[in-house]
Parts: structure tokens; C-alpha cells; sequence
């Protein structure tokens, strides 16, 4: 059977221009030379399917943490033609802050998520501030809500969410946190997420300081590479450089670039 294809896109919604090399590492970077990072979500779609993955911030969460909301990442769908509320199925790679919020402007969706990260998130692990910090209460309070509506999807370690999709629980970063492997014209694509927020991050490797643990963060580098048609199919979550590497889709303004083409030569 061939599988489908899909198109993929990422839409830049925020920044962080501050950081520096040294934020960005587990392992002691000497440098301090800047290292910005870009928030993104992800849409993956052909024409029988439209998946929209992650779900961004707010403004009062880049108030409360000190970054930049360069649009609302839902109503940026715009930009490809969707309507919030033609948004039926949206994945989500894990529930930090930056990939969960918003979730009450998609009113038909159904959210896909593993066992262990609502485990994580709703458990003992949050009595420790060291974990708990990157996930904001109310966007957790928001995903069970819409558990008791019915429309929350669980997932346990690798499956196939349609024809040509799979997710891929790595952890690592976090509990439950699941990557995307996407078939498209030019090959299966992996959608890191926070697997590797840079390329740099799997490539030293030396992972991003906030981890739940170590050994599954450095072994998913490894499940990556195997996912993916080539080392130039994985895209890191918050590198500005996929920004520099993949062509824009539309006006460059709208800051959209489409991952299922080949790399800018």
C-alpha cells in the first residue's frame, strides 16, 4: 500500500532573543555568544487530513515569562486558510507552557497526548518546582476538562495516528513527551519537538537543562536518526536556524516555513 504524503509547515509565533549558548546546554558551554530561541507550531496536512501540532502560548503566559508573543499561534492558522473550529484532531508532544496553552480556542478538537505525560504533569513529580516550572496549572486544568468532555485521545509509546503518521514517545525532556514522524514527498520527516530544542542539542550532543531524565533524552537522539529519512529530516523545536534552512511559504512576514520541501541549498 503507499502511504500518503503530507505537506508540513511551522509557524513562528514567539521569541526569545536573550538567550545565550549557555542556557541551552546540560554540559558546561563556555560561551556566551547569543543563542536566541523561536516557539513554534506545527501543521501537518494533506487533502484529507489537517493535524495541527501543539497549540502555543498566551499572552499572559509571555507576560509571566518574559517573552516575545509575536502573534497568537491559533489565530495564525489563518494564514494556511483553517478556522479554529475546523481544527479536529491536534497533537500534543507534551504540556509545558509553550506546546499546550490555548486549547479552549479549538473548540472541536479532540487532543492526542501519551499516558505518561498527563501522569507526569498530575502527579507526585509536580510537588517539586524544578519539574513543575515549565508547565502553567491552568492549560493542565484546560486538558482535563476536555478529558471529561470526552476529547482527550491517550497514547502509549510508538503508534500510528493515520496512514503516513506515527508518534513516537521518546520522554527524555519529559515524561510523556512524543515526537512526529510525517511521510512526505521528500521522505519521512521527524518533528523533534523538545526531543531537541537545537540542532546542536542532539548533534554535541548535549542535552537542554530542563530534562526529567538524561538517559532517555540521549537515547532518543539515537530513535531520531531512526525515524528519519536522513540526519536533514529532523527539525528541532526551537532552533531559529529551520527559519534560516527551509523556505518560506507565502510572505515571509507570516514567518511560515514549509518542512516537507528540501533544505535552501
Amino acid at each position: 500500500m503507499t502511504l500518503p504524503q503530507y505537506e508540513i509547515f511551522a509557524l513562528r509565533y514567539a521569541n526569545l532573543p536573550t538567550r545565550t549558548r549557555r542556557d541551552n546546554f546540560i554540559t558546561h558551554d563556555p560561551h556566551d555568544e547569543p543563542m536566541p530561541m523561536d516557539y513554534f507550531v506545527w501543521v501537518v496536512r494533506n487533502a484529507e487530513r489537517t493535524i495541527l501540532v501543539d497549540t502555543g502560548f498566551n499572552a499572559r503566559q509571555a507576560k509571566e515569562r518574559g517573552r516575545t508573543l509575536l502573534r497568537c499561534p491559533i489565530q495564525s492558522l489563518s494564514l494556511l486558510g483553517i478556522a479554529p473550529e475546523d481544527v479536529q484532531d491536534v497533537v500534543l508532544t507534551h504540556l509545558h507552557y509553550d506546546h499546550a496553552g490555548n486549547i479552549d480556542l479549538l473548540p472541536n478538537a479532540r487532543f492526542h497526548v501519551q499516558d505518561g505525560e498527563v501522569d507526569y504533569a498530575c502527579g507526585r513529580h509536580m510537588c517539586h518546582g524544578l519539574f513543575r516550572h515549565a508547565y502553567d496549572v491552568e492549560d493542565v486544568v484546560s486538558l482535563i476538562r476536555r478529558l471529561y468532555a470526552n476529547r482527550v485521545v491517550f497514547h502509549d509509546g510508538r503508534e500510528e495516528l493515520a496512514p503516513g503518521i506515527e508518534l513516537i514517545k521518546i520522554g527524555g525532556h519529559t515524561k510523556g513527551l512524543q515526537s512526529l514522524r510525517v511521510n512526505t514527498a521528500r521522505g519521512w520527516v521527524v518533528l523533534a519537538s523538545d526531543a531537541s530544542h537545537y540542532y546542536d542539542n542532539m548533534e554535541k550532543p548535549s542535552p537542554f537543562p530542563i530534562v526529567f531524565h538524561i538517559g532517555e533524552m540521549l537515547a532518543g537522539y539515537d530513535t531520531l536518526r531512526a525515524a528519519a529519512a536522513s540526519p536533514q529530516h529532523i527539525i528541532p523545536g526551537h532552533d531559529p536556524l529551520v527559519r534560516a534552512r527551509y523556505p518560506f511559504h507565502g510572505n515571509p512576514a507570516d514567518d511560515i516555513v514549509a518542512l516537507h520541501l528540501p533544505p535552501k541549498a
